[in-house]
């Protein structure tokens, strides 16, 4: 049963109705129906087949005002990497005693980030990592030697982004505490880095829907063609 203040948001959005990604920023935060700040998510509909695997969309891409949220980084790398990481600012960093926790059950970060020569330990935790986006992948950036410009950029508001067996992407832009225009400007560049991703054996509409919702509220039907592509 719907309480009075989702009653309230429902009133505000006209279901029939699409609106621009300017007046979809505005209006999340005119729905928004918790006591906390809650999280801004799009969600992007692509004509894509993600069984094939050229069409898996998958990528990432640095907002240009962060998520709001503070990212918890595991590295997984070789004792020479250990301090690098942590200068950096990563939450964990280690290898054998985190691949035992993870193998147990413990996936209590954000992100994972790896070094390329502790790959082969790490592919055996794919059933566990993949289903929660966590597997590190060279194509999101999260397989790299580079290990502190790895964690600088997700401590800045990079964030990973997949394509579902539905053919959606769904990702956190921000906060309902963001002013629209970060909204607007997050959820944009979101939507480019996807569009740059376009596979060239992709038919018909590419970008086939798009819609805005923070947590708890009704989701807010966006026009493809408002957004610049």
């Amino acid at each position: 049963m719907a309480t009075k203040k989702r009653k309230a948001a429902n009133s505000k959005v006209d279901k029939n109705k699409v609106y621009t990604l300017k007046d979809a920023s505005t209006l999340v935060k005119d729905i928004n129906c918790t006591k906390f700040d809650s999280s801004v998510d799009l969600h992007i509909r692509l004509g894509v087949d993600p069984k094939k695997a050229d069409q898996a969309i998958r990528g990432s891409v640095t907002l240009p005002h962060g998520t709001g949220k503070t990212k918890r980084v595991l590295v997984l790398c070789t004792p020479d990497k250990e301090a690098e990481a942590r200068a950096a600012g990563a939450d964990h960093v280690g290898l054998d005693e985190f691949i035992q926790k993870i193998e147990a059950g413990w996936t209590d970060v954000d992100v994972i980030v790896a070094t390329p020569s502790v790959m082969p330990k790490i592919g055996k935790l794919g059933k566990i990592l993949g289903p929660r986006n966590l597997m590190p992948n060279p194509k999101t950036g999260t397989v790299t030697n580079d290990v502190a410009a790895a964690v600088n950029e997700v401590k800045g508001g990079k964030i990973t982004f997949k394509v579902d067996k539905a053919g959606i992407i769904h990702a956190s832009i921000g906060r309902v505490s963001f002013a629209p225009e970060k909204i607007e400007q997050n959820s944009q560049e979101l939507i480019n880095a996807i569009v740059r991703l376009k596979p060239s054996t992709a038919k018909g509409t590419y970008l086939r829907g798009l819609s805005m919702a923070s947590t708890m509220s009704p989701g807010i039907i966006i026009d493809t063609k408002s957004v610049q592509i």
